[in-house]
């Protein structure tokens, strides 16, 4: 999907980049962060919490604008805005870029990761790999949000997975649609903001996804089940454009990582009561929301299987290490 952001919030990014990278030639230093989710998302609301800790740390010195909602960029463009220095910053889906290196996808898998301490273990696994592969591209990777457990919404009930054959699904990475073909689905990637034209045109009628995007898109309209089988905690990351990090001063680098740590850490609390809270929302609209039935269960721990090991056949050496550090460590728990 190409850069396609309006002409005023183009000029306003450019200049906003000559300021950052100019230095500590002035008093304050601006930058323009992009998100592709609404207001009241977790993940928004504890953005902004970063930008105010960033501001508040810095003593004003670092100005931060936040467009949130796809305002300025699509969402899945975001990081290559970031790379080009069209933005200083931004927070991307990792599980988009599953192209360009199997190790965005690996919390894909299904029940690989399927707690939150597990979610957490996989990330601090992951961070020193991610770091060096945003580094080689001219960015920095400086913090993680954890999606709520996921699951499918329907308009029928989910008994087995003979219930998934041949249904038109709308999933959002490469390793989920690996998940939902082995499921029997017929799968399609499309952005979060095409859901519901996508509902209506017939391209989809069914999704999987987080109980907080079920009820960003209102889900309820177009769907009556959500089916939470809890298969897969999902990562977004917090990425700054590095000529943009560096142009900083040593104290408002640190200000800066400072309050990605704590975001990080942050997020983990916020999506284990976003969705319990959003679900809730979801049954409050008429929805009938339930756990994952025993035999779909066992059916996609078996995909999970068969796609950990596809996943190993694709990555690099480095990459298996991470993954089999991680395996390890669940051995000895």
């Amino acid at each position: 999907m190409s850069f396609v952001p309006k002409a005023s919030a183009l000029k306003a990014a450019i200049v906003a980049a000559s300021l950052a990278l100019a230095g500590t030639a002035s008093a304050q230093t601006q930058w323009i962060m992009a998100s592709g989710y609404p207001e009241n998302n977790f993940m928004t609301q504890n953005l902004r919490k970063w930008v105010e800790d960033v501001e508040k740390g810095s003593s004003g010195k670092l100005k931060i604008t936040l467009h949130t909602n796809d305002s300025l960029i699509k969402l899945d463009s975001i990081k290559s805005a970031v790379q080009r220095g069209q933005v200083q910053g931004g927070e991307i889906r990792l599980g988009v870029y599953g192209n360009e290196d199997p190790m965005y996808i690996l919390d894909g898998v299904p029940f690989l990761a399927s707690t939150y301490d597990e979610a957490w273990k996989l990330m601090e696994l992951q961070d020193p790999y991610f770091k060096g592969l945003f580094d080689k591209a001219g960015m920095v990777i400086a913090g993680y949000q954890v999606w709520p457990s996921q699951g499918f919404y329907t308009k029928f009930p989910v008994k087995t997975v003979e219930d998934f054959k041949d249904k038109k699904i709308r999933i959002y990475s490469t390793a989920t649609q690996r998940m939902a073909t082995l499921l029997g689905f017929k799968a399609t990637i499309l952005p979060f903001a095409e859901i519901p034209q996508a509902f209506s045109t017939g391209l989809i009628e069914a999704l999987f996804t987080s109980a907080q995007t079920g009820t960003d898109i209102q889900a309820w309209d177009n769907t009556k089940y959500f089916t939470d089988v809890g298969a897969i905690l999902s990562k977004n990351a917090l990425i700054f454009n590095k000529r943009a990090f560096a142009a900083l001063s040593p104290d408002l680098q640190k200000v800066v990582t400072d309050a990605a740590k704590a975001y990080t850490k942050r997020s983990w609390e916020l999506s284990k009561a976003a969705g319990d809270e959003k679900s809730a929302i979801l049954k409050k609209n008429g929805m009938t929301v339930e756990g994952g039935p025993p035999a779909v269960i066992t059916a996609m721990k078996k995909v999970g299987a068969t796609m950990a090991d596809e996943w190993k056949a694709t990555a690099s050496p480095p990459a298996v290490a991470v993954l089999n550090s991680y395996m390890a460590g669940q051995k000895t728990n």
